[in-house]
């Protein structure tokens, strides 16, 4: 099926000499090409453990902070601004950390071409670009039928969980998951924080210009 979502646009941010360095130094011992074909988890992070997809990880800060409190579960990140993906290569070289894999894609395709049926123990999408404007909110990544490949992915009893400080994308992406099938809000609407999901300079960037952050948490029944 094609979803018809081009949720981002590829700016040409500048990288650092460190986020240089590291893509080009250890690319090729975390990231996974992309290829039409689904994608074999333990041969990729070389061991049975579960897999939890990030969609957008931006610098990838929290992404390393949660891999490196977690070594028991594996780390999917999906990016396609290549400055995040070297810094996140930089964080996984200095926390000494092997359980996260990259693939530098769009979302969109990575999920329904390398991704198996009932394969994902979570899925992550913190701050999403909100497309703001009402002329694009059909960018927005949070919108069906790619919901329902969301819920596809994941396992039964797994999780979608995702963090915007857009108040009104919250409330659209509340509405998009709660009538997508197969989807379950343990809460009377939005979730109460995690506390293992680290606050980013991202987030506090938003809370200081008086954002209301919304989290969102459904679980995959059956």
């Amino acid at each position: 099926m094609a979803y018809g979502i081009k949720s981002y646009v590829l700016r040409a941010g500048r990288m650092s000499v460190a986020q240089r360095r590291s893509y080009e130094t250890l690319s090729s011992g975390f990231c996974i090409p992309f290829a039409a074909a689904p994608l074999d988890f333990p041969r990729a992070f070389g061991n049975e453990n579960p897999v939890t997809l990030e969609i957008g990880f931006g610098m990838g800060v929290a992404t390393a902070m949660i891999a490196q409190e977690n070594p028991d579960k594996n780390y999917l990140g999906i990016e396609v601004h290549r400055p995040g993906i070297g810094r996140l290569l930089w964080e996984i070289e200095s926390r000494g950390l092997s359980n996260i894999r990259i693939i530098e894609y769009d979302a969109v395709d990575v999920l329904g071409k390398m991704i198996n049926a009932a394969s994902l123990s979570g899925i992550h999408i913190f701050f999403p670009d909100p497309w703001p404007k009402k002329r694009h909110h059909k960018r927005r990544l949070i919108v069906r039928p790619f919901t329902n490949l969301l819920a596809e992915k994941l396992r039964p009893a797994a999780y979608v969980y995702m963090v915007t400080d857009w108040a009104d994308y919250g409330d659209w992406a509340l509405a998009e998951l709660s009538a997508t099938a197969g989807l379950k809000n343990p809460y009377p609407d939005f979730a109460e924080p995690q506390s293992w999901r680290p606050q980013t300079k991202f987030e506090r960037k938003g809370l200081e210009k008086a954002h209301e952050v919304r989290e969102l948490f459904f679980i995959k029944e059956g």
